[in-house]
């Protein structure tokens, strides 16, 4: 099968598309004939080893010390089920499915094994692959860290990056909670993010969202610039700080940054779960949730893909069709 392979860390460029062998589902197992993946912040940081400040051994050890572990990156796909192991009841070949693959990757080829148990739903008839694909990555860590926050209605978040992946699926998640949401992101994106639920938003050109003195019962930074030491004043007394992108020395404060003060900060992995993406696809069928997609590229032209993320101006998700 074709798909996008990288024998080392770097530049959109260590991208390049090959012939790899096809996989075999296993017993437990559904073959998916990927009809559209995407490229995402994740994927620029696996294949760059762009990571939050203090995170590169670590990065290293997990994403291979030499040289990557593993060769497809791609964490989301949207396709079709074309052959089942023999234990497979819940899907026929045929079906259309959505599936997160999450740090497993893989997707970004033409076919991806995933067991019947994991983190794969039935597509909802009413989104086009390429929206239902754009669900997993920002809708999981989104939800991720919402449900962590505890947010509940009638609080007031903001999102800082809301324009993103993960900033798009925060938005409307919140809103659909019932909160009061500021969107912090730049002036091309303010109409995008209000249509997505944003009551007010905040053009980070121009304005500083932590010297307007207002307060917020969650700040959820989708980017990575807004640390504790930006943001405190900005948070109501009990207020909660969820870094979506945090250094290594933020998370490793993190259970302490906030003693005595009410006050907490959220660090980790959003992890997803077949649970999560079940509520999101639920969420999307039901119109509550609008996958945002900015552009779509062919896999062969992957690297232009990655140029594109690489660039830091991507509305939504970035999307892979593969032909």
């Amino acid at each position: 099968m074709r798909a996008a392979v990288y024998g080392r860390y770097g530049p959109p460029e260590v991208v390049r598309l090959g012939e790899v062998e096809t996989p075999v589902p296993k017993d437990d197992e559904i073959r998916i004939r990927i009809r559209a993946t995407t490229v995402t912040a994740g994927d620029h940081r696996a294949r760059s080893l762009d990571l939050p400040p203090g995170s590169g051994p670590v990065g290293r050890l997990v994403l291979g010390v030499r040289g990557p572990r593993q060769p497809i990156l791609g964490s989301e796909l949207a396709g079709d089920v074309e052959a089942a192991g023999k234990d497979v009841r819940r899907f026929r070949v045929g079906d259309a499915v959505v599936a997160f693959a999450g740090a497993k990757m893989g997707c970004h080829a033409e076919y991806r094994c995933m067991p019947e148990d994991g983190a794969v739903v039935p597509k909802p008839a009413r989104l086009s692959y390429a929206e239902a694909a754009s669900i997993p990555f920002g809708g999981t860590t989104a939800l991720h860290f919402l449900r962590k926050a505890r947010l509940a209605r009638g609080e007031r978040v903001l999102v800082n990056g809301a324009s993103g992946a993960v900033g798009t699926a925060c938005v409307q998640l919140a809103r659909h909670l019932g909160a009061e949401v500021t969107a912090v992101c730049s002036a091309g994106n303010a109409e995008l993010v209000r249509s997505l639920g944003a009551t007010h938003v905040v053009d980070h050109a121009r304005e500083d969202f932590t010297r307007d003195g207002r307060g917020y019962d969650v700040i959820v930074d989708a980017v990575g610039t807004a640390p504790l030491s930006r943001c405190k004043a900005s948070l109501a007394p009990r207020g909660r700080l969820a870094l979506v992108v945090a250094s290594l020395p933020e998370m490793l404060r993190s259970p302490w940054a906030t003693l005595g003060s009410g006050r907490r900060v959220i660090v980790g992995v959003a992890l997803g779960s077949p649970g999560d993406l079940r509520q999101l696809v639920e969420l999307a069928e039901a119109g509550a949730l609008a996958p945002v997609v900015d552009r779509s590229f062919p896999l062969e032209e992957i690297v232009e893909a990655h140029r594109y993320v690489d660039a830091g101006h991507k509305r939504g998700a970035a999307v892979v069709t593969v032909a």
